[in-house]
């Protein structure tokens, strides 16, 4: 995914997002993919322990049937017949050896005591002397660039993990015992195995073992093997290995692009829909709908698109403060600005008083306005960062009403009727200050509508999950259609005889919001009795309760 910036109509720069050949998320989905199974395969591709056991499987085998062969060649031996057929005996025993090893594929040497080679399966007496046989190798596989590469792997892993240096086999024309210690080991009795370097990666094995009668040392027979077989059961192995690495390899690289094409297309799709609604003032671009992918891309279009709508319900809300805010000083500078003009052209003392006293009253007014906006605007940040605390809301509301009754004893009385029931005590998570705030609004709102000498009733009750608490005045009520409409910014709804300018209008709007950020909810509605007359208002608050 490649992105190139632009410069859009409105100066902003615009990133424009491509895909390119191969993404980013595809180029890493491949790598790591293909790294593992890399990985994977060379470790069983390094046949080490396998290559290991079969060289010793091969010279137990070997040492088996040097020990059945030096049976059979000391019942033949000659050394107790005449001394004028000796020469017979021996050519029996070149013979016998052949035939022993005819079928085994292996050779066989025979040495006297005194180190000479007496037999060797590999040299047949012809017409013009000793001639000496040579095995064939086998034909050279036709796939060539498969055992290249299976061979560069092999130079590689024995340079990492190199063997113990290995003799190299070296054979003189005219070979003795000398040239063999696992030879001259046998001749003294004893049974050797030995392994050397043959050349071209291939090993040579031996076995050499002695010669008895009657505990007798009669000579030593060396057996010795390539390990061509080892070597192409390892290569048959590692080629079927390499094949079945190949079809996995295969299908994880189209896996691969299937899985970073379901995710980088949809991602590049959310990308470049995010971009064209931050540049988009008319609203006409939206985030596309991903959520029935079930997965976490899904959740992650239906976060952007939960954002994308507050966002914007922020926005509208800033828009609408704005132009609230913008109306309501408005007034009272419209009024200001008119008493200081015609203050300045009229004499009359006694007029000039009055208008002095509207001034007043103005800028009281705009003092008020001003400091209610402050705290609006600086509400939603504070709620976003204050740490919450644990509030018992039956201790605030009695401290509330005690503070009432002491300040202000001729107001509307207040009542408190809490039950908090044992099992769920009446605590919340949250703001100590804002919550107060919410009580005292409600409270306040309620002593403006209520008559003197009416009651004003508090009750507070909870259940497992939440706490309740109703604010019950016995006023005039609220107007019809306007039980929602009261929460509106800038709304006033004040009683008759009351001076125009008391009150902001702001007091339960901050209110609705404080509780809803606490997750809570806030409503009015009008107490009627038993005909379906309208004995006063009710505000009810409804906030989540703190599980200790």
């Amino acid at each position: 995914m490649a992105g190139d910036d632009q410069l859009d109509n409105s100066g902003a720069h615009r990133k424009s997002y491509s895909p390119g050949l191969i993404s980013p998320i595809t180029r890493k989905i491949l790598a790591v993919n293909i790294l593992a199974l890399g990985v994977l395969a060379s470790g069983i591709l390094f046949l080490d322990e396998y290559k290991k056991s079969l060289i010793s499987s091969e010279l137990e085998a070997l040492a088996t049937q040097a020990e059945m062969f030096a049976v059979a060649l000391a019942e033949t031996s000659g050394n107790d017949q005449p001394a004028t057929d000796r020469n017979r005996v021996a050519n029996i025993s070149n013979q016998m050896v052949r035939r022993l090893v005819q079928t085994t594929g292996t050779r066989a040497r025979l040495f006297r005591l005194d180190g000479s080679l007496a037999a060797d399966s590999r040299r047949l007496n012809g017409a013009s002397g000793k001639i000496l046989s040579e095995t064939l190798p086998p034909p050279e596989d036709t796939n060539k660039f498969v055992i290249s590469i299976l061979d560069i792997f092999e130079t590689v892993t024995s340079l990492i993990n190199r063997g113990p240096d290995l003799q190299p086999y070296a054979e003189s024309p005219s070979q003795h015992a000398a040239d063999y210690p696992e030879v001259e080991a046998a001749l003294g009795g004893d049974y050797v195995k030995a392994l050397r370097d043959a050349g071209g990666k291939r090993l040579l094995l031996s076995v050499a073992v002695p010669i008895q009668r009657y505990k007798q040392v009669l000579g030593a027979l060396m057996l010795s093997k390539s390990s061509n077989k080892i070597d192409a059961a390892l290569l048959d192995v590692r080629i079927n290995i390499l094949q079945i690495f190949l079809a996995v390899l295969s299908l994880t690289i189209l896996l691969s692009f299937y899985l970073a094409r379901t995710i980088s297309r949809p991602l590049l799709i959310l990308a470049d829909a995010a971009e064209k609604v931050r540049l988009d003032h008319s609203r006409q671009h939206k985030i596309p709908y991903l959520g029935n992918r079930q997965d976490e891309i899904g959740e992650l279009a239906e976060t952007l698109q939960a954002m994308t709508e507050t966002l914007w319900q922020r926005m509208d809300a800033i828009e609408r403060f704005a132009a609230d805010v913008a109306h309501e000083i408005k007034n009272p500078l419209t009024s200001l600005r008119s008493a200081v003009e015609t203050t300045a052209r009229i004499d009359d003392p006694e007029s000039q008083a009055k208008l002095m006293t509207i001034i007043q009253e103005d800028v009281v007014r705009l003092d008020r306005l001003i400091s209610d906006i402050s705290d609006a605007s600086r509400l939603d940040a504070e709620l976003s960062r204050t740490e919450t605390a644990a509030i018992d809301i039956a201790a605030m509301i009695n401290t509330l009403v005690d503070i009432h009754q002491t300040h202000s004893p001729n107001a509307p009385k207040l009542i408190a009727k809490i039950s908090v029931d044992k099992a769920y005590p009446a605590y919340v998570d949250g703001m100590e200050s804002r919550i107060a705030q919410v009580f005292s609004n409600l409270i306040g709102n309620a002593i403006t509508f209520s008559p003197d000498g009416s009651n004003i009733i508090i009750t507070l009750n909870t259940s497992i999950n939440w706490l309740t608490v109703t604010i019950d005045d016995q006023g005039p009520g609220i107007p019809k259609d306007k039980e929602k409409r009261i929460f509106n910014r800038f709304y006033t709804e004040r009683p008759t005889g009351e001076k125009f300018g008391t009150h902001s209008g702001l007091g339960l709007s901050i209110s609705l919001q404080i509780t809803e950020t606490h997750g809570g909810r806030l409503w009015a509605q009008n107490r009627v009795d038993d005909k379906g007359q309208i004995i006063g208002a009710r505000f009810s608050l409804e906030l989540p309760r703190m599980q200790k």
